[in-house]
Order: C-alpha cells, then sequence, then structure tokens
C-alpha cells in the first residue's frame, strides 16, 4: 500500500467515523429524553390509586410507557447498529495504520542496509577522514548528516503512526463497552415493555366490563369541556373586539412571540402531551369522537402552570370548581385551564416561564393533573403543538 492509498483510505474512514460518533451521540441524546419522559410517566402512575383498579388514567399512562419503551428499543438497536457499523471502521483504520507501520520499520530497516550505515556507525570519524579531496569530506557530511535526519524522520514517523494505533484501539475499546451498555439496556427495557404489555391487556378487559358507564362519563366530561370552550371563546371574542387596534408595544410583544414559534417553553416545567388538537377518535373507545380545541398536558400533582411568553393577564374566571386564565401578547392570547390556586390576577403584567397556578389534581380521575392550554390570534384557535418547543 503506497502513501497516497494510505492517505486517501484514512481521510475516508475519518470521515465515516465522525459521521458513525454523531449519530452514536444524537441516538444517546434522544433516549436520554424518552427515558426522562418514562421517568416522569412513572412518577405519573406512582400518585395514582395504589390497588389493581384498571382506570383509563392508568391505562393511558401504562399505553404510553409502552409507546415510549418500543422507541427507546428501536433507537437502541440503531444505536448498536452503529456501533458495530463504528467498531469496523475503527478496525479497518487500525489495520491500515498497522499496514504502514510495517511499512515505515521496512525502510528504515533498507535504509540501514543499503547506506553502510554499519560502517559509518563504527567509524564516522574515519570515513570523513578518508576523504580524497574537500569536495569528497563536504559531500560525506552532508551524506552522513542527511543519513540522521532521515533516521530520525523515520523513527519519529514509526513513534507517530504506533500512537495512532494506540488511539485506535482506545477508541475501539470505548465503543466495545458503549455497545455492551447499549445491549443491557435493550434487554432491561425488552424486560420492562413485556410487564407493561401483560398490565395493559389485564387493564383493557377489566376496562371492557365497564365500557358502558366509562363512555357515558367521558360523553359528560365532553360536554363541560365544550362549555369552557364556548366561554372562553366568547371572552376572547369581546377582547378581540376591544382591542382591534394595538399599541405599538403590543405590536413588539405580538412580533416576538410569533418570532419564537416552535420555541415557546411548555407552560408546565415537565409533563407530557397527553390529549392533541383537533379532531380525533378517543385513544381507547374508538366510538367517542373528541374534538380539543388545545392541547392537554399532564404532569405530576402539585405542578405549577407558568406563561409561555410575557403579556398581560386579561381574565381570571372560575368554571366547573376550577380556575383560567387568559394572556394577552398583543394579537395573540394564551389560555391556562384546569388551575386549583392562582398566583396572579386581571391586569398583571407576566413574564415568560412565571408561574401563573397550580394545575388542579383530580380525584375522581385517579389522581390525574393536567393543564388544558390554547393558543389564540385575534380570534382564530391555533395548535399549540406547532408553537411550543418539541
Amino acid at each position: 500500500m503506497n502513501i497516497f492509498r494510505y492517505i486517501v483510505l484514512s481521510l475516508a474512514v475519518a470521515f465515516s467515523v465522525s459521521l458513525s460518533a454523531e449519530t452514536v451521540k444524537e441516538l444517546q441524546a434522544r433516549q436520554k429524553k424518552l427515558q426522562e419522559e418514562i421517568e416522569q410517566t412513572n412518577k405519573m402512575l406512582g400518585q395514582t390509586k395504589r390497588d389493581e383498579t384498571a382506570t383509563l388514567n392508568k391505562l393511558q399512562l401504562i399505553e404510553r410507557n409502552i409507546r415510549n419503551q418500543k422507541e427507546l428499543i428501536r433507537m437502541l438497536d440503531s444505536e448498536i447498529t452503529a456501533l458495530d457499523y463504528e467498531m469496523t471502521m475503527l478496525g479497518g483504520k487500525r489495520d491500515s495504520l498497522q499496514v504502514v507501520l510495517e511499512q515505515h520499520k521496512e525502510e528504515y530497516a533498507e535504509m540501514i542496509r543499503h547506506s553502510h550505515y554499519t560502517r559509518m556507525q563504527q567509524s564516522p570519524l574515519l570515513f570523513l577522514l578518508s576523504s580524497d579531496s574537500f569536495q569528497q569530506l563536504a559531500r560525506r557530511a552532508r551524506y552522513l548528516q542527511e543519513v540522521a535526519h532521515f533516521r530520525q524522520e523515520q523513527v519519529r514517523r514509526i513513534e507517530s503512526t504506533q500512537a495512532e494505533i494506540d488511539i485506535q484501539n482506545e477508541l475501539l475499546q470505548a465503543s466495545k463497552r458503549d455497545k455492551e451498555k447499549a445491549l443491557i439496556t435493550r434487554q432491561r427495557e425488552q424486560e420492562k415493555l413485556k410487564r407493561d404489555e401483560r398490565k395493559q391487556q389485564a387493564m383493557l378487559n377489566q376496562l371492557k366490563t365497564k365500557e358502558k358507564d366509562l363512555t357515558k362519563k367521558l360523553k359528560q366530561q365532553q360536554k363541560k369541556v365544550a362549555e369552557l370552550n364556548k366561554k372562553i371563546d366568547d371572552m376572547i371574542r369581546k377582547q378581540a373586539n376591544a382591542n382591534a387596534s394595538l399599541t405599538k408595544e403590543q405590536q413588539l410583544i405580538a412580533g416576538g412571540f410569533e418570532a419564537n414559534k416552535g420555541r415557546l417553553p411548555w407552560p408546565v416545567e415537565k409533563g407530557v402531551i397527553s390529549g392533541h388538537f383537533g379532531r380525533q377518535q378517543h385513544p381507547i373507545y374508538a366510538q367517542v369522537t373528541i374534538d380539543n380545541k388545545g392541547i392537554y398536558l399532564q404532569t405530576v400533582a402539585g405542578a405549577k402552570a407558568r406563561a409561555v411568553y410575557k403579556g398581560e393577564v386579561t381574565s381570571c374566571f372560575m368554571i366547573a370548581n376550577t380556575y383560567a386564565v387568559i394572556i394577552q401578547h398583543g394579537n395573540y392570547r394564551t389560555v391556562y385551564s384546569n388551575l386549583s390556586k392562582l398566583n396572579v390576577k386581571q391586569g398583571d403584567q407576566v413574564d415568560t416561564k412565571q408561574v401563573i397556578g397550580t394545575i388542579f389534581t383530580d380525584p375522581e380521575q385517579d389522581q390525574k393533573t393536567e393543564l388544558y392550554f390554547q393558543i389564540y390570534k385575534d380570534r382564530n384557535i391555533l395548535n399549540p403543538e406547532l408553537w411550543i418547543a418539541k
């Protein structure tokens, strides 16, 4: 293998390894987020009634865990595949370097054999003094310098290549350790998944026997939500009509709100989206259709709701024994419903992430703690999932 081929191969291998390492790093970061969400869901499960009675809340939390565990296992499989590829590349680079190392050693040995280095090393002074003329003496002195320099350069190349081989071996061992860790984690998550799937099936069987009563309760809840949505919609329409023209400050706030689309902080510090925006089938009962005018964010008992952007509190009101808050951000408004306690009042100026109240924990829904969050532009309702950070 000549040096040019080695350089080309080394660059290709280095590029492949860097891409693989980036992929592994990204997968590990995504796994960490999923594991945090699973941990959060387990905390919520821990706050449900401590018995074996099946509830919709328990079932939905378990199903969320199952989805996350399946996704986590898929990511672990991808990581293991990426690590296998990375190890192959690292092994290939190490083997290439080993070939180059042997080539440097052979060149060094060849140089000694063909340069009379042995004789010169025994008596370099005699080699110089036996010159027939001053010119020959100068040539021999220069020759000795070049040989010594070449020898030092070859030694440096040998040492440098050996150091690179040692680095590749260390990287290879690190990849092997990462793979072993990923394999152990995957096995653990597969065992958890099997346990949760057994729980899921047992709960489904229990809930099927209560399907008629549960469907009736769901429809009652939907009726309450429809009343809440109507009240919020009426209030938003009145506020929008009363504030049709914005001040310069309000225009700036609206511009800042709009510029942060997709990057707004969540209205809860930690939680999961338990109800998506729009018309859809109920996640458990296919015969029940729901039409969410916002999103539901489930979290742990005692969690706080917080403003997603700076603005002015324009309404604080109670409906169905819980509070709701409307915050104006120019011609945008955000709505936070299902609060048990308020930390703000009408007319307050709030900052981004400022606590506005405590989220209600419902004892009749298995200690479910869920915030209902909406976004309006003028009188038009928007999908909050497109506005908050991923």
